[in-house]
């Protein structure tokens, strides 16, 4: 099974109805029940983290995490709650840090669990250790914040400055 075929069970957290979501897919999965939109959480590792994460259409949370590691485990269910209370805005991927050196290298991981925000495959926000859900809601939201104020500055540079400076 490629990883484009590959689905993952997901509990709507509205409904109940339980739900087999694409690890891997374009747009943001909804419910089949309710239509709400779900949780998307899922695991990658070095050959299909590209298809999941890197091409993911909304910003990705990327936990490198160890199955050994205390703080990894006291943030799981942090991250699952943040991932729920943002469904159709963010895809939670877990990483197992053992299971995927290659990963581990590519972002110099040096401690876990790191915590990222990946935004079509470009970091731009970075945490190491774990955090309560209220300090990792507002690191996500300032990381979007900033963001799109990156992008609104570089579509403005584009179309030749801010428009109060055009004549």
């Amino acid at each position: 099974m490629t990883t484009l075929e590959a689905t993952t069970v997901i509990r709507c957290p509205n409904c109940g109805r339980k739900n087999r979501v694409p690890v891997a897919a374009s747009g943001r999965p909804r419910c089949a029940n309710c239509h709400k939109a779900l949780p998307w959480i899922v695991d990658a590792l070095d050959d299909t983290f590209a298809e999941i994460a890197v091409k993911a259409d909304p910003p990705v949370i990327v936990d490198m995490w160890a199955t050994w590691c205390g703080p990894c485990r006291m943030v799981s269910p942090v991250l699952v709650e943040l991932a729920t209370e943002r469904a159709g805005e963010v895809k939670l991927v877990k990483v197992d840090v053992d299971r995927a050196p290659r990963l581990s290298s590519r972002f110099s991981v040096q401690a876990v669990p790191t915590l990222m925000i990946l935004d079509h495959g470009e970091v731009i926000a970075r945490q190491a250790g774990a955090a309560p859900v209220a300090v990792l809601r507002r690191w996500f939201d300032d990381a979007m914040l900033q963001r799109r104020r990156a992008q609104r500055k570089a579509g403005e540079a584009e179309e030749g400055g801010h428009p109060r400076d055009r004549s």
